[in-house]
């Protein structure tokens, strides 16, 4: 990550500001800002993954409500701030901590509401106040995350280890070192030497545009390779684990993850390497049973046929483009949280750390 640019900064004050985030469709070759001054530009941002990741999306909406009610009246308040909310709801299906840090920022506009008499423009002001201390504060609460994240991943990585990963799990996806990277990072800052084979992630090329990026940046030993080469890695005994992020983790700990996850998974078990998982807690999602009920979303066909502005399919051909896969609890030999590791993994476990 760069040391000046955030992934995603609030300018300004609750009544004015707006958001800035990266524009992570333009790297690794153009690192830009984009300003999102709307409800509309905050979705767009969110759906078009100029901002993605599951933590990151989720601060961006909890900013996108401040935008979108900033211009409401008192009267129009209530309906304005649930339309909002829903609206931004409707961006990305998949990542939980959206739905998350939009259910917070209800909870937070329905304890303003009762201390507020909302009859006067004062009243309006106390409660966007407090939303925008809200979303501050799930802002600030994921930069520890990530650090404890990493610090509670030390415990399975030694000098000399080799890891492969898979999308992006770094600053960009989160408020500050990310997860899965999270725990690279910190171990790079411990003096440990380690190398990281990044997945080139089809078919938007998130691992050779963003992880190999932040990887480089920080100093860490990384090779690309394409998606289909990690088996190949892993039967040569290049390395000897595997950490990926999450996006949502059902109550029995089968989780949903870039696609191309399940597999890496289960090459990973065949070859017996390690396959890790590192999320917040905020990505568990206990009303689901199992990873069946984890809802997949289906991106555009272009993103496979016209990648990056070059047709490479022919024209009219079918094409099934699901944008997350499930890796199944009992592929996965542990869940970083930043409550420490959940392992083995199975409901009691996940119910004994994450409620703690």
């Amino acid at each position: 990550m760069s040391d000046t640019i955030e992934t995603l900064s609030w300018v300004g004050g609750a009544s004015d500001g707006f958001l800035r985030l990266i524009d992570q469709t333009l790297l690794p070759l153009e690192l830009r800002t984009i300003d999102c001054r709307n409800v509309e530009s905050v979705w767009n941002a969110i759906k078009q993954l100029q901002v993605r990741g599951a933590p990151a999306i989720g601060i961006a909406a909890a900013y996108g409500i401040i935008v979108g009610i900033q211009n409401a009246s008192v009267n129009s308040l209530e309906k304005r701030f649930y339309d909002v909310a829903q609206y931004l709801a409707s961006s990305r299906p998949t990542a939980v901590n959206l739905f998350w840090a939009i259910d917070r920022m209800k909870h937070r506009y329905e304890s303003s509401k009762i201390s507020a008499n909302r009859g006067s423009s004062e009243d309006l002001t106390q409660i966007l106040n407090e939303l925008f201390s809200e979303a501050r504060k799930i802002h600030e609460e994921d930069r520890a995350i990530c650090r404890a994240i990493g610090n509670y991943g030390q415990s399975i990585i030694k000098n000399g280890d080799v890891f492969i990963t898979h999308c992006n799990a770094g600053g960009l996806a989160t408020a500050d070192y990310g997860t899965a990277l999270a725990v690279f990072f910190t171990a790079a800052e411990l003096g440990k030497k380690i190398s990281v084979y990044a997945d080139e992630t089809r078919p938007l090329l998130q691992g050779a545009r963003l992880t190999a990026w932040e990887l480089m940046q920080r100093g860490i030993n990384v090779t690309l390779i394409c998606d289909s080469m990690a088996a190949m890695v892993m039967r040569q005994g290049k390395a000897n684990g595997v950490i990926v992020g999450a996006d949502r983790i059902a109550a029995n700990g089968d989780t949903a993850n870039k696609i191309g996850t399940y597999g890496l998974a289960i090459s990973a078990n065949v070859h017996n390497i390690p396959f890790y998982v590192a999320a917040p807690v905020s990505t568990f999602d206990l009303s689901l049973q199992d990873g069946a009920e984890i809802p997949i979303e289906e991106r555009n066909a272009d993103e496979i046929c016209c990648s990056f502005g070059k047709r490479t399919a022919p024209e009219n051909v079918n094409v099934y483009n699901p944008a997350f896969d499930v890796t199944p609890a009992n592929y996965i030999a542990g869940i970083i949280t930043e409550k420490g590791i959940i392992s083995p993994v199975n409901k009691e476990n996940i119910k004994k750390i994450i409620t703690n």
